[in-house]
């Protein structure tokens, strides 16, 4: 739709699309290259590559380049080059025990089997704004390695190889459904209450992470849910990609993608809240992205408890899609003067027929 009721109205949109055009391309800046991007700013494109469902990191930062920096925006222009492309074929399920963790958490341990590895993260870091121009890390040497204390942090080297730090299968409660055996696929078909678990955990992965944290911490803090929400492990690392080979039948590695895990429980599991079951959630969402795989996780347990579920499941599935969001926003921008005018007259009877009415 354009602003075909102005006249000149194409004019002025071909003379905006130059003015986009100079904007981006403009500046006394240098050009900011892909690598650049793809480098110094990998959590940005994460989310990008999480939020439109495509792993491509070269093509997110395309999209934030042409965006200048607004991910949502980035996100649509992914999901949209994504509708472009064959789908050549689905990848086979995948265990997770072969994600191969460069970080690992378990809050609700204090030593839990393999270890923890903190990895990356900026937890333990002073949010303080740093003045600084150059890296001054490479020049400073690593500080001496300290052996591990009773309850601290370890660096373990293969915790894939150690036990799980899972508890024993009986105190958690079994999630699985026999009606769900495959993936819900969002992209294909819609999802709405009522659907798999997989469709809500889908689109969960998708969802802008914005609106999913504020959701989950929105309904967490609800005074019905006063036993407590512990995070049991959170991973992040590199998990395989594989098909089903086309003549062999068997499964191939083909790519390997990075992506964080998390677990967290709750006491009294549902339908039987006796107190000896906890209630498990999952998370799983491409790159580098802790808070998303939380709130996830954290969600994933909420609709399956809530007593009003078909309200919280429709959120989840409706809600919480940053580029449909973004773009019913966006669509208030364009022209709407005939539904306003046809308002305007609707108000104008009612005045006409009251002051009828009174004289």
């Amino acid at each position: 739709m354009g602003y075909s009721g102005v006249r000149g109205g194409q004019e002025a949109i071909a003379a905006a699309e130059r003015l986009v055009h100079r904007d981006r391309f403009a500046g006394s800046s240098r050009w900011l290259e892909l690598d650049q991007i793809t480098g110094r700013l990998g959590l940005a494109v994460d989310r990008v590559m999480g939020e439109a469902g495509l792993w491509a990191p070269e093509r997110a930062a395309r999209a934030i380049r042409q965006s200048r920096g607004d991910l949502l925006e980035a996100a649509q222009l992914l999901r949209a080059h994504r509708s472009t492309l064959p789908r050549l074929a689905y990848s086979s399920p995948v265990a997770a025990t072969a994600l191969r963790p460069v970080r690992r958490i378990a809050p609700a341990h204090r030593n839990p089997p393999g270890g923890q590895v903190l990895g990356i993260t900026g937890d333990y870091t002073p949010r303080i704004l740093d003045l600084t121009d150059e890296d001054t890390s490479r020049a400073t040497p690593p500080p001496p390695r300290r052996p591990a204390t009773s309850g601290a942090p370890v660096t373990a080297p293969d915790p894939i190889a150690r036990p799980s730090g899972l508890p024993p299968a009986g105190l958690l409660a079994d999630r699985r459904d026999a009606t769900d055996p495959h993936p819900f696929d969002i992209t294909r078909a819609p999802a709405r209450p009522g659907a798999p678990r997989s469709a809500r955990l889908s689109s969960m992965a998708r969802a802008e992470t914005g609106s999913l944290t504020h959701l989950w911490y929105l309904v967490t803090r609800a005074p019905r849910h006063d036993q407590p929400e512990t995070p049991l492990e959170l991973r992040r690392g590199h998990l395989p990609l594989r098909v089903e080979h086309p003549f062999t039948g068997s499964p191939v590695t083909v790519a390997g993608v990075r992506v964080t895990e998390a677990r967290t429980v709750r006491p009294d599991a549902r339908p039987r809240p006796d107190g000896s079951r906890f209630d498990i959630g999952y998370g799983l969402c491409l790159g580098d992205n802790e808070a998303k795989a939380l709130a996830m996780a954290g969600l994933d347990l909420l609709v399956h408890r809530d007593g009003v579920t078909d309200r919280l499941e429709q959120q989840v599935l409706t809600a919480l899609d940053g580029p449909e969001a973004a773009g019913y926003l966006e669509h208030l921008k364009l022209p709407h003067y005939v539904d306003f005018r046809s308002i305007v007259d609707r108000i104008r009877a009612v005045w006409a027929a009251a002051a009828g009415e009174r004289s």
